[in-house]
C-alpha cells in the first residue's frame, strides 16, 4: 500500500511539473506544447488510475497485464494520470521495471487483453486512413500521445505529454509499454518494437 501511494504522490507531482513550458530543465520528457496546465475551466475531466501489473487471468482480467516479464515484472507497480480537456495532460509513472531500459509507451484504442494485439492501434486525433499508420504526418507525438522514457538504476520511470486536444468518447482505453523508445522515421513512425506490457486506463 505504501509503494502504491508513493507513486500517485509521485504522478501528481509530475502532473505539476506539466504546468512548467515545454522543454523547461527537471521535464521528465519534452511536452508537446508549451501551454500550462489547464486550468478549471479548460479541464474536462481529471482521471488518476493505480495499477499493478499482473500475468492474464481469463476469469479475473486484471487491470494491468504483462508480456514481457523480464521487462515488466508481475508486481511492477504504475499510475497513469489525465487532466483532459481542450487541452489535455498525461502523465504515467511505473516502479518495478527493467533498470535503465529505454521504453516506448502510448495511448491505444481499446482495453488491455490476453496480448498485446487485443489493445488495437494508437489512438489518434486525426486518424490516418491508411493502418497501420507509420506516416509521421499521422504518426507523431502531436496527433498521438507518446510517453517514451528511460528507467533509472531502481527501475522506476516517468513521462508526461501535453496535446491541443481531447480524447473522443469511447476513443482510448489503455497505455501500452513498449520494448524500445519510438521511431519518428518515414515508414517506421510510432513503431517502438514488441508491447511489453499494458494497463487498461478509462481516458475517455
Amino acid at each position: 500500500m505504501r509503494r502504491r501511494l508513493s507513486i500517485i504522490a509521485a504522478g501528481l507531482g509530475l502532473l505539476l511539473l506539466s504546468a512548467a513550458p515545454a522543454g523547461a530543465a527537471g521535464s521528465p520528457s519534452p511536452a508537446t506544447s508549451s501551454s500550462p496546465i489547464p486550468s478549471p475551466a479548460e479541464a474536462g475531466r481529471v482521471v488518476a488510475q493505480p495499477v499493478v501489473f499482473g500475468t492474464w487471468n481469463d476469469r479475473q482480467p486484471p487491470a494491468a497485464v504483462t508480456y514481457d516479464a523480464h521487462l515488466v515484472p508481475p508486481g511492477t507497480t504504475a499510475v497513469a494520470l489525465a487532466v483532459r480537456g481542450k487541452r489535455t495532460v498525461i502523465g504515467l509513472v511505473v516502479q518495478g521495471l527493467a533498470a535503465n531500459h529505454q521504453f516506448g509507451a502510448h495511448v491505444h484504442q481499446k482495453a488491455c487483453g490476453a496480448t498485446g494485439a487485443a489493445a488495437g492501434a494508437h489512438y489518434q486525433n486525426v486518424p490516418d486512413p491508411v493502418q497501420p499508420s507509420v506516416d509521421p504526418t499521422y504518426a507523431n507525438a502531436r496527433n498521438e500521445v507518446w510517453l517514451d522514457f528511460t528507467t533509472d538504476a531502481r527501475g522506476t520511470g516517468s513521462a508526461f505529454a501535453v496535446v491541443e486536444w481531447d480524447f473522443r468518447a469511447g476513443g482510448a482505453h489503455s497505455i501500452i509499454l513498449h520494448e524500445h523508445h519510438t521511431d519518428s522515421s518515414p515508414g517506421s513512425a510510432g513503431t517502438a518494437g514488441g508491447r511489453a506490457a499494458c494497463l487498461t486506463v478509462p481516458l475517455s
